[in-house]
């Protein structure tokens, strides 16, 4: 009897509608996260070890510049400007190995027997994204480890190994690789270990630590200063037009296809926080278009539920059926947009793979809406169950 009565009280075209706006809003807002939780590896990777609102920038070489070297070298009134600019958080310089440098491996079976001259430079370590353990260096440490452009392991498997017959190495086999570095000058020679750590997309240029390169300039370096060549910049807003018109107006070179990559990241993570936002306030809506419906069908069947309360039913009772109602509808638009979002998952991954090196992430679609779930049917069953006791408490 009672639930006969109370299903009377119910409007399906109301109900249909919260189910179709939670969908949607659901649908958005687990799908966008999960997105961002794939895509945030290849945003990663394409940015590399270096911070994503970074870029190098330096002098442009023209005639006149290759005659006259010095040129080439920021001036420190030229650093200056540079820190004054409005779209520039902050700057660094790189510092220049003023020593000579080789690297050799010894006899393997697996690596071949190689030599060659290297150069080195160095940037403060909060710029680098490496893990710190592998980027600590000491003076009585006898390891160094070291960053290197992508492009040059791009060059030796695509061009060197194929040309010589030589086996191509992934970025894995090659981190595992360890070779020495004989450094010498000013009359003192050291030999060291070494090992790649990390690599860059954003700058050609070898890096080891500061603390190594400061070491070993003062030790084994042809002089005391060391010029500066090329300079880190760390960007405030990578939407900025200013930033490439400046750098064009002062001929700066910088790696325009880097920083507009680091800008359509920015677009992208900024996209999704607003359509994420948008999802919220479509979850939100429903949300008040649910509750309201709800108030509605109290007040417009007040008296059948003060009759309930009187005859002995009590509050928990008549509130148990609205409860169910809307946990399950609630549930049945949740378990739709995770459905929906688990086929969007695997049309934008498949894409993925076909462009990228894309290793899948967890996924986390079930979680989210699971907890989206547990909070929203934990808010209606709070609210029903005040809603009927204050009703039928305020009547009597």
């Amino acid at each position: 009897m009672l639930i006969k009565l109370q299903k009377k009280t119910l409007v399906k075209t109301q109900l249909f509608g919260y189910v179709l706006t939670l969908l949607i809003g659901v649908f958005i807002i687990v799908s966008t996260i999960q997105l961002f939780i794939d895509a945030k590896p290849i945003l990663n990777e394409k940015t590399d070890v270096f911070n994503t609102k970074t870029a190098v920038i330096s002098k442009q070489v023209s005639v006149f510049k290759s005659i006259d070297k010095q040129k080439i070298y920021f001036t420190p009134k030229e650093l200056e400007e540079l820190q004054a600019q409005p779209f520039i958080k902050n700057i660094s310089v790189f510092n220049n190995a003023n020593f000579k440098i080789k690297a050799f491996s010894n006899h393997s079976e697996s690596i071949p027997l190689f030599q060659t001259d290297l150069f080195f430079e160095s940037i403060p370590d909060a710029y680098l994204d490496v893990k710190v353990e592998d980027w600590q260096w000491e003076k009585s440490q006898n390891f160094v480890p070291i960053v290197i452009p992508e492009s040059y392991l791009t060059l030796y498997n695509f061009g060197f190994a194929e040309s010589q017959g030589l086996p191509v190495l992934s970025k894995n086999t090659i981190s595992q690789v360890e070779f020495n570095l004989k450094v010498f000058g000013n009359n003192n020679t050291e030999i060291y270990s070494s090992k790649i750590v990390g690599f860059s997309n954003k700058i050609n240029s070898i890096l080891v630590p500061e603390a190594f390169l400061s070491y070993a300039n003062t030790k084994f370096g042809r002089t005391e200063t060391s010029r500066i060549s090329r300079v880190l910049v760390e960007l405030d807003n990578l939407s900025d037009d200013n930033i490439l018109r400046y750098f064009n107006d002062n001929n700066y070179d910088i790696s325009k296809d880097k920083l507009e990559f680091s800008k359509l990241s920015f677009i992208f993570k900024s996209a999704l926080i607003f359509i994420s936002g948008i999802a919220l306030v479509i979850i939100a809506l429903s949300i008040a278009f649910i509750l309201l419906s709800f108030n509605l069908v109290i007040q417009k069947n007040k008296e059948v539920i003060v009759n309930l309360y009187s005859i002995g039913y009590s509050y928990q009772n008549i509130a148990r059926f609205y409860q169910v109602i809307i946990s399950i509808i609630t549930i049945l638009a949740v378990v739709l947009g995770i459905v929906f979002s688990y086929y969007l998952r695997s049309v934008y991954v498949k894409k993925f793979k076909t462009v990228f090196d894309f290793s899948e992430s967890k996924n986390q679609i079930f979680v989210i809406g699971f907890i989206l779930a547990i909070i929203l049917v934990s808010i209606y069953n709070i609210y029903i169950v005040k809603n009927i006791k204050k009703t039928v408490t305020k009547t009597n």
